[in-house]
């Protein structure tokens, strides 16, 4: 299985064309900002749904292939955590997910059903959704995500796009695995209305704040997570204390050193 970094890619073969990650996360970086268009699909019972459908609220999207057997599924669990994460820090029906196949027409309402039977979180707020084969690329482009067939499958970026209640792509988020922090803060701040630039100062500053806030479902709104707080200040506290002490031992010791040289005597 070729990795980028260990972050980025599934593939499914290592005699096909190489995949070109960084081109593929160029795209994905270049979507933010992008508004997403208006697109058909079909839920899990064969429905129809329009993509505008979940204008309102923050949505997050993803993108698998049924037939994946390992990663998109070990992705999707993951994924699953965070939401239930992102789910207690914010309220429940605070945003929305939805999980795209596009491996069409293999990735078909029963395909869907059954691959959210078996890797779903059973949330409400989860759809489970097939495109019309015919919009795929265009979809696929609106939200950067590139996919490259492969002779055992696909190559493509383990991406989870962030998309704000106006149908603009907000954050993309990468890997089988990544920090649930970044995913909660970005979803966090759309749900107070506060967005900010990334990858700056001032934002991450932002995300620090945001993130030591906690939802209270009794009083509806958010309020300061002293217990974050507390657990954040100690952390700092150890961490500053740790490097104190290796720096004041690392002087006892030179000093210690300087001293020996100074009395030993040159050999006869």
């Amino acid at each position: 299985m070729l990795r980028w970094v260990s972050l980025f890619l599934i593939a499914a073969s290592s005699t096909a064309i190489a995949f070109d990650e960084k081109a593929a996360l160029r795209e994905s970086q270049a979507a933010i900002g992008r508004q997403v268009g208006d697109y058909a699909l079909r839920d899990v019972d064969g429905r129809p749904v329009q993509l505008k459908e979940f204008r309102g609220k923050p949505l997050v999207v993803n993108f698998v292939y049924t037939g994946c057997f390992q990663v998109c599924p070990a992705a999707t669990a993951f994924l699953g955590k965070a939401v239930a994460d992102a789910e207690r820090t914010l309220g429940p029906g605070t945003f929305r997910v939805a999980t795209i196949g596009f491996n069409q027409p293999v990735d078909s309402p029963g395909a869907m059903k059954d691959f959210a039977r078996r890797h779903g979180t059973g949330s409400p707020n989860w759809r489970f959704l097939s495109p019309e084969a015919a919009t795929l690329p265009q979809l696929a482009a609106d939200f950067g995500f590139r996919y490259e067939p492969t002779a055992a499958g696909f190559d493509h970026l383990l991406q989870v796009s962030i998309v704000d209640a106006n149908g603009k792509i907000y954050r993309q988020v990468y890997g089988d695995e990544f920090g649930t922090p970044q995913f909660t803060g970005a979803l966090l701040q759309l749900a107070q209305g506060k967005p900010v630039p990334a990858g700056d100062l001032p934002a991450w500053l932002e995300q620090v704040k945001l993130l030591c806030t906690v939802y209270d479902p009794v009083a509806g709104r958010y309020r300061l997570n002293y217990v974050l707080l507390v657990e954040l200040l100690v952390g700092a506290s150890v961490l500053l204390g740790g490097m104190v002490f290796l720096v004041v031992e690392w002087r006892r010791r030179r000093t210690h050193l300087t001293q020996v040289k100074l009395t030993e005597k040159p050999a006869a």
